[in-house]
């Protein structure tokens, strides 16, 4: 069996929307695209490196699907840059992505989950396999909360309050019960917390 995993960087105030880039998500008017990079934290990435070594695949939502295609999958594998590890991971493992929109893929090895996608995320989870890993795609994880499909959330919450944006657990999220199992302090009063399913 395999486990899905959310994996999201976050404000004080819950926001997980374009912590990465200026323009990587200004839906609803947002202006505060890449506030993560305002923090020079090594440890972050040090710590992503790590969980990322047992993604066996990758969930998006349609939007993360699209940020992520358009920068991991053209970025050059053989670059001397510390991103090239993920790089080739993220061209290499199983992308499996949630859309009603979409009809076909252009990044290798991906794939639509179809009209059913709760059924289909239960199906891989139910799979032998390691970590199922859903970054960004807000709409998605409320989706799979709603179907009791998230087996752990490791969540990397910054100091900072932006007032606005996309939350992660907006108003209407599945009541759901988790037990806090790892929590860590990085420099810059940044905080890393993992929960899993209560009783999972």
């Amino acid at each position: 069996m395999s486990s899905i995993v959310v994996q999201t960087f976050l404000t004080l105030d819950g926001v997980a929307q374009a912590p990465g880039g200026s323009d990587e998500d200004r839906e609803d008017g947002f202006e505060h695209g890449g506030w993560q990079f305002t923090y020079d934290i090594p440890e972050v990435g040090e710590l992503v490196g790590e969980w990322e070594s047992k993604t066996e695949a990758l969930l998006l939502g349609r939007r993360t699907y699209e940020i992520f295609a358009r920068s991991w999958g053209v970025w050059d594998e053989n670059a001397d840059d510390p991103d090239a590890s993920l790089t080739k991971l993220y061209n290499r493992v199983p992308k499996y992505v949630a859309s009603h929109t979409l009809t076909e893929l252009g990044w290798k090895n991906s794939h639509l989950l179809g009209d059913d996608v709760p059924a289909a995320v239960a199906a891989l989870r139910d799979a032998p396999g390691s970590e199922i890993r859903v970054w960004g795609s807000t709409v998605l994880i409320r989706s799979l909360a709603e179907h009791d499909l998230i087996d752990e959330y490791r969540l990397v919450i910054y100091p900072l309050i932006l007032g606005t944006g996309k939350r992660l657990f907006s108003d209407g999220f599945p009541t759901t019960r988790l037990t806090r199992t790892e929590s860590r302090e990085l420099p810059g009063g940044v905080t890393v917390n993992t929960y899993r399913r209560a009783g999972g």
